[in-house]
């Protein structure tokens, strides 16, 4: 799986057809978040998902930690893959790959300023029970995991690449000026963009879409 391109923080069945339209490959759902900030409800989540599979992946991005509920929510939702940015035990993990053994699992390695031993640990103790890391930026400001709109340092995803026995996709402040450089720089498997590719509103821009797209496909055939 090389090459891929998520966008996430979908809206609306709208906002999930633009993004379709400009050739995204999976569209991600941020749901059951910490301080109940959904974009959109989990009913209204689950028809899009319906209406945009097989030909498009709809992934759930949330914070559960228990095996049982996350493969109960990934049920109701009709998904197939789960982006997990809380902390979730090693264990739980493992019970996750036990229970629902084809469930594509991304687990979250959000940077921080001087966290990289933290992150190679978790990649050594994760790797057999995932199917790729994502890495996210971390707001000191706001305590927030993702969403941050802040790039990270990319020297750090870049060591955790070359460590991880896993596919690792790039997130945190990715937009249409700079992926190119940050797929060259890091040379992830995949991408994901959120705030970097909204309009003043809120919602997806289309050009933004459009040349995010452009220039990942670019730089993802430079190093292929």
């Amino acid at each position: 799986m090389r090459g891929m391109i998520q966008v996430a923080g979908v809206i609306d069945q709208a906002e999930a057809d633009l993004i379709r339209e400009e050739g995204v490959d999976w569209l991600g759902f941020a749901l059951r978040l910490p301080l109940r900030n959904e974009d959109l409800s989990e009913a209204d989540a689950a028809a899009i998902i319906k209406a945009i599979q097989p030909e498009h992946r709809g992934v759930v991005i949330t914070y559960l930690t228990d095996a049982e509920e996350i493969r109960g929510f990934c049920a109701e939702l009709g998904v197939s893959a789960i982006q997990l940015h809380g902390d979730v035990p090693t264990a739980q993990l493992r019970a996750l790959r036990d229970i629902a053994p084809d469930l594509y699992v991304l687990k979250s390695l959000v940077v921080k300023a001087d966290n990289i031993d933290e992150l190679a640990k978790t990649v050594g103790e994760a790797a057999d029970w995932v199917d790729m890391f994502i890495t996210d930026s971390f707001d000191p400001a706001t305590g927030a995991k993702g969403a941050t709109g802040r790039p990270h340092d990319w020297s750090v995803s870049a060591e955790l690449v070359r460590i991880s026995p896993r596919p690792l996709m790039l997130a945190g402040g990715l937009t249409p000026a700079n992926v190119a450089t940050a797929i060259n720089r890091v040379r992830p498997a995949a991408v994901d963009a959120h705030t970097g590719l909204e309009d003043a509103t809120g919602r997806k821009d289309r050009l933004k879409v459009r040349q995010f797209v452009a220039e990942a496909r670019r730089a993802f055939e430079e190093i292929a």
